[in-house]
């Protein structure tokens, strides 16, 4: 597993500002670090044609939320993002760059919501949050100028695994979803993490992917539970097309594709699109990583085939996002 010479020099970087791991930090050090991170990662603010901040009633109160809107009139396909950040950390204003270039380069309406933290609020409040903002923005698709036939979710990391958790329950309770977007999605809390050996304090590691879940499962029971372990779910079926986006140095690479592989055998139709020496947050980072900016051009691709949109500019009509892995 050799890593990408720009992660090497992303590596070599952070070791020599002697940057501390997110969880060596306080929770407001880490939550401010965190978006510092992103932000400095996320490469220019692109321009969207609308940008504006709704408000929505949630299962304990209000959610903010953020609507990107391209250029257009009528109701759009719309992606409903969820930020990552280990259920911990991270804000609407952690997916900004995200949202801004997916909005643009579908294009579609993307709407991230501003779900509640741990651990503060611990395991089901941010699933909850999510589904509820699902089910309220397909409520109120003629307010907001949503197609509800054309409602995709997605995130990355925390945000994939939420994304995930959202299709199972929505799949009983609605909206119809027409898409997921899963990147480097956290699949199965129910056993060791990763490999101890794994434990680079440059780059997001076991210890990261433990310091986060115990912040977020207060019960060990709760890892069993498919909403917060999507891969644990008994039945797969039913569920919306899925992309599952992974990287080869990403302690929840093989995780994320064992979720793709049940996806297909449960027969959702499934791509994986793998990035070999890559690491964890590289989708986030375009401004960093060169294959942060194809993987952002692949979500676009996917979301446009699920959405029946033209293909892009450089977008061969019969070149499929991704591998298909099976499924229907």
């Amino acid at each position: 597993m050799a890593p990408h010479p720009e992660v090497t020099a992303y590596r070599a970087a952070r070791a020599a500002t002697g940057t501390p791991p997110l969880y060596t930090q306080t929770l407001t050090e880490a939550r401010a670090a965190d978006l510092a991170a992103i932000r400095a990662g996320s490469g220019a603010v692109e321009p969207v044609a609308e940008v504006r901040d709704e408000r929505m009633l949630g299962p304990a109160g209000e959610l903010p939320l953020r609507v990107y809107r391209p250029a257009g009139s009528g109701p759009l396909p719309t992606l409903l993002y969820f930020f990552g950040g280990g259920w911990t950390l991270g804000s609407i204003d952690t997916a900004d760059g995200i949202c801004r270039r997916l909005a643009n380069a579908v294009p579609c309406q993307v709407i991230t919501v501003g779900y509640r933290l741990a651990p503060e609020h611990p395991f089901p409040a941010a699933v909850h949050d999510c589904h509820a903002a699902a089910s309220w923005v397909a409520g109120h698709a003629d307010r907001l100028g949503v197609d509800p036939d054309r409602l995709a979710v997605g995130g990355d990391s925390a945000g994939g695994n939420l994304a995930a958790a959202v299709t199972l329950l929505s799949r009983a309770d609605g909206p119809t979803l027409a898409a997921q977007l899963l990147v480097y999605p956290n699949t199965d809390q129910s056993g060791e993490p990763t490999d101890p050996a794994d434990d680079d304090p440059t780059l997001f590691n076991s210890r990261s992917v433990a310091w986060y879940r115990t912040h977020y499962l207060t019960d060990e029971a709760h890892a069993q539970d498919p909403l917060a372990s999507p891969l644990l779910a008994d039945d797969l079926t039913g569920l919306p097309p899925a992309l599952v986006v992974t990287a080869e140095l990403d302690p929840l690479c093989a995780q994320g594709q064992r979720y793709a592989e049940r996806l297909a055998a449960a027969g959702v139709p499934t791509r994986v699109r793998h990035y070999p020496g890559m690491i964890h947050g590289f989708f986030a980072m375009p401004g960093v990583f060169t294959d942060g900016r194809r993987a952002q051009a692949d979500a676009a691709a996917f979301l446009r085939e699920r959405f029946g949109l033209a293909p892009g500019r450089d977008e061969p009509a019969d070149d499929p996002t991704g591998t298909a892995v099976r499924g229907g």
